[in-house]
């Protein structure tokens, strides 16, 4: 099946760059190009594509404020771009409900990869994006700005799979630590999406941080599991596990950790349910 993308961008010759890439590939087709935030809401009211690639700054309407209206409004994901990769603008297009975020000078192959992992229903994320979204959640006191109540509508394991999914953890991971099939981890990882609201498994990571289900001490997300639970945790790879042998590691830190495992993947969420 063909992907449908928009391509939204104040600077034409950038805009051009990014279009002549997606449509030099066979199952990518540039629908329509926009110079500013209206247009591009236009555009994806007018043709419906699957995915708009999105400017942070354009005049009009800058492109948050467009991901918010299309995310509102249409079943288009967007892939913010942009030469700035400050926390302000990180949390606001995550929470306007973006689903990727690249910097501008991403490679060609990444940005072709980006496009086909948000069609698909994942979610993305630049590494250095990541990895300052990780270290601001994780400084954070516990319980931050959202209750914690948010989370009573979560069975047990539900929360438990929440838990895993702020840790970085795949499907296949978290079905060896909760000793299910990976099936059952995908409808549990379904329930929570819908539950909580959430558009995907980044905002759900957020949600986790936000309402102190991760804690952001040096054990990290693993302070919040039994030690039965503990010993069920795949330990193929220590460092990122928060484990007492790992914090005696040479260079160990919690926010990288997180990072790397994120890093296994891409940085993007395999296995979305569909």
């Amino acid at each position: 099946m063909t992907i449908r993308v928009m391509v939204a961008d104040d600077q034409e010759l950038v805009r051009s760059g990014f279009a002549m890439i997606l449509d030099a590939q066979a199952d990518i087709e540039v629908v329509a190009e926009a110079g500013d935030g209206a247009q591009a809401v236009e555009a994806v009211r007018r043709l419906k594509p699957e995915v708009a690639l999105l400017d942070i700054r354009m005049p009009v309407m800058d492109g948050i404020e467009a991901c918010r209206t299309i995310s509102a409004e249409t079943g288009c994901r967007t892939v913010m771009l942009t030469t700035f990769d400050s926390d302000e603008y990180v949390y606001e297009a995550l929470h306007a409900g973006a689903s990727g975020f690249l910097l501008k000078d991403v490679r060609r192959d990444d940005l072709v990869h980006a496009v086909r992992v948000v069609a698909a229903g994942d979610s993305l994320l630049a590494p250095s994006v990541a990895r300052r979204l990780i270290a601001d959640y994780t400084s954070r006191p516990v319980g931050g700005a959202v209750s914690s109540e948010r989370l009573d509508v979560l069975t047990a394991r539900e929360r438990e799979t929440l838990l895993h999914l702020a840790r970085g953890l795949s499907n296949g991971e978290i079905a060896a630590a909760l000793v299910v099939s990976e099936h059952t981890v995908k409808t549990h990882v379904g329930n929570v999406l819908a539950k909580l609201g959430l558009r995907d498994r980044i905002q759900a990571v957020i949600c986790a941080y936000e309402t102190g289900l991760v804690a952001p001490s040096p054990e990290g997300a693993e302070a919040l599991l039994s030690p039965a639970q503990v010993r069920r945790t795949p330990s193929r790879d220590p460092p990122l596990r928060g484990s007492a042998e790992a914090r005696r590691s040479p260079g160990w830190n919690p926010t990288t950790a997180t990072a790397q495992r994120l890093g296994r993947h891409g940085f993007h969420a395999p296995e979305a349910p569909r």
